[in-house]
């Protein structure tokens, strides 16, 4: 690496690790959010059914799954990849 491209990397705040690509089109965008918000619910409830299939009381469960849900869906609909 040379010092030219070691200067321009840090000025730029737009550069990541990820190089970017052409935009994507808005349905694209609005089926990999809907795919990842299902993938979300889908871990939601394995979660779910893995801690009332080990007895645990019912309110901690849905306390824990609602945690788990909203942290996912938060760093979801916060990036700036989908």
């Amino acid at each position: 690496m040379n010092d030219t491209n070691a200067a321009t990397a840090g000025s730029d705040p737009r550069r990541g690790f990820i190089p970017p690509g052409p935009p994507r089109l808005k349905a694209e965008s609005v089926l990999v959010r809907v795919v990842a918000s299902a993938g979300v619910v889908a871990i939601g409830t394995a979660l779910g059914a893995i801690l009332v299939a080990q007895d645990i009381a019912g309110w901690i469960v849905g306390l824990v799954v609602s945690i788990v849900s909203l942290v996912m869906a938060a760093v979801l609909w916060r990036s700036r990849r989908l």
